[in-house]
């Protein structure tokens, strides 16, 4: 299955998204993993480059090319980090993805951009159908803060897309652990950073 994990606002998650996930996958689910990297920063990449020179296991080494997505074994699973310079690029993961997750941050900036990225999926598309997944990302861990329940809220109302219950916070585990090359559940297993992730992985790769 090939998951892009995609939007078009900067900022949303997308990288530690597809980090954290492609290890979850591999480790938690025992799938063969296959990571594309199709942002020019180069997020991703250098995050699995510092597991390679620590030596971290499982090893992957993300691809950088969309032209080789979709040929590999049906029996991988398949995320890709979307990124924005090449939008060609992006067509060609939107048309060949099984299904689109798409972060968003709480705040109003990324509503608006989560709906022009529907539309975009749907020009590129065609009316080929397509699972959109939203998801909640760098949620205020306050209870008395409001935005996070306000865009939830909204991206309840935008057609097409099915918001998972699951959300990730905004806690400094993921960036510390990112920058080790390391996922959340790596890194401190019993902290809330590794069981949001848990459950997103989860909900994405029921067994």
């Amino acid at each position: 299955m090939i998951t892009l994990i995609g939007n078009l606002k900067g900022g949303t998650g997308k990288s530690t998204i597809t980090f954290n996930l492609a290890l979850w996958v591999a480790t938690r689910h025992n799938k063969h993993v296959m990571v594309y990297d199709l942002d020019p920063q180069g997020t991703t990449a250098d995050a699995f480059e510092i597991r390679q020179e620590e030596e971290f296991l499982p090893a992957i080494v993300p691809l950088t090319s969309v032209s080789d997505l979709g040929a590999a074994d049906s029996k991988s699973e398949i995320l890709v980090d979307m990124g924005l310079a090449d939008m060609a690029a992006v067509e060609v993961a939107i048309s060949k993805a099984d299904r689109i997750v798409i972060p968003v941050a709480p705040s109003q900036a990324d509503i608006w951009s989560t709906q022009r990225f529907l539309k975009m999926i749907g020009d590129v598309r065609k009316g080929s159908a397509v699972e959109l997944l939203g998801v909640i990302n760098r949620a205020d861990t306050h209870h008395a803060v409001r935005e996070t329940s306000e865009a939830a809220e909204a991206m309840q109302m935008l057609p097409g897309i099915r918001l998972l219950e699951q959300r990730l916070y905004m806690r400094t585990t993921y960036r510390r652990s990112f920058s080790e090359g390391l996922a959340v559940f790596e890194m401190e297993p019993r902290s809330k950073a590794a069981l949001e992730l848990d459950a997103l992985g989860r909900a994405l790769y029921p067994v």
